[in-house]
């Protein structure tokens, strides 16, 4: 290597502006385009964030330390087996439709949803480098929760508190792709796509959208916050250097999927997951 000349690893920590999409001048546009963005984040994951927050707040207010106090995150709603079974689903079915929801209006925008990596052209690479995400933040994710919940910050986190059905680990599956489907979609391609078209920074718009990964979070400590502000610079970065959406989304998807079926199978033998 040349001296002078920078590691291909550095490379990867600086951002990388596409020529697509344009940045909107018009005021009107602008306007309108902020407008789409608070609607659409009111309704979904900022929403979600406020939630969490008042929920962190109510958790700090009570006698216990977080650490003594436990939060699930796939719980009943219903008493009947077969109820329950649908209302999981129908909270599958809103995630889904949160993702479907940025990726029209992307699409309506006029962006070819190949600009932002839900194409079909590199199946292979993607599952690839969504099973390495996986790896890179799963691994070190776990070692972080522990030692958060160590330090009194976090609360102790139940993937699954569902009831042993015959239905469970296909719920837990489909819970998980549907959180990586409408995360992934929203706080990184369509957040950042947005940013870019009102004439953000790459790190500015990093930033927003890693913070807002990690305030829906807050519920479960401040660990929790933390740990998804790390994953969404990494994702963040990762997406705005390739523009590939489906290996977040991948990534996204295993990490859950090994938490919540993992912990559902494994609860009662291993006494530090709980």
């Amino acid at each position: 290597m040349p001296s002078g000349s920078p590691s291909p690893l550095l490379g990867w920590f600086r951002p990388r502006r596409p020529d697509d999409p344009a940045v909107i001048a018009d005021p009107a546009e602008r306007r309108a385009v902020v407008i789409e963005l608070v609607i659409v984040f009111t309704a979904t994951l900022g929403l979600s964030g406020l939630r969490s927050l008042l929920s962190l707040l109510d958790r700090l207010l009570r006698p216990e330390p977080l650490n003594e106090q436990e939060v699930a995150i796939n719980v009943p709603q219903a008493a009947l087996g077969l109820l329950d079974f649908a209302r999981q689903l129908t909270s599958v079915l809103q995630l889904l439709s949160w993702g479907a929801l940025g990726v029209y209006l992307i699409w309506r925008g006029g962006i070819a949803l190949r600009r932002i990596g839900l194409d079909r052209a590199r199946p292979g690479r993607d599952l690839m480098h969504g099973l390495g995400l996986a790896a890179l933040i799963g691994v070190p994710g776990l070692a972080f929760y522990l030692g958060t919940r160590a330090l009194g910050i976090n609360l102790t986190v139940v993937p699954s508190a569902l009831d042993e059905q015959w239905w469970r680990s296909l719920v837990l599956v489909l819970s998980a792709l549907g959180n990586s489907w409408a995360e992934e979609i929203l706080v990184v391609g369509y957040l950042l796509t947005r940013l870019r078209q009102l004439g953000w920074s790459e790190n500015a718009g990093l930033l927003v959208s890693a913070v807002l990964r990690g305030s829906y979070h807050l519920y479960q400590g401040f660990g929790g916050f933390l740990g998804n502000i790390v994953m969404g610079l990494i994702y963040g970065r990762y997406w705005q250097r390739t523009n590939r959406l489906w290996a977040l989304v991948i990534g996204h998807a295993m990490i859950d999927i090994v938490a919540f079926v993992g912990y559902a199978l494994l609860a009662d033998d291993i006494s530090w997951l709980r």
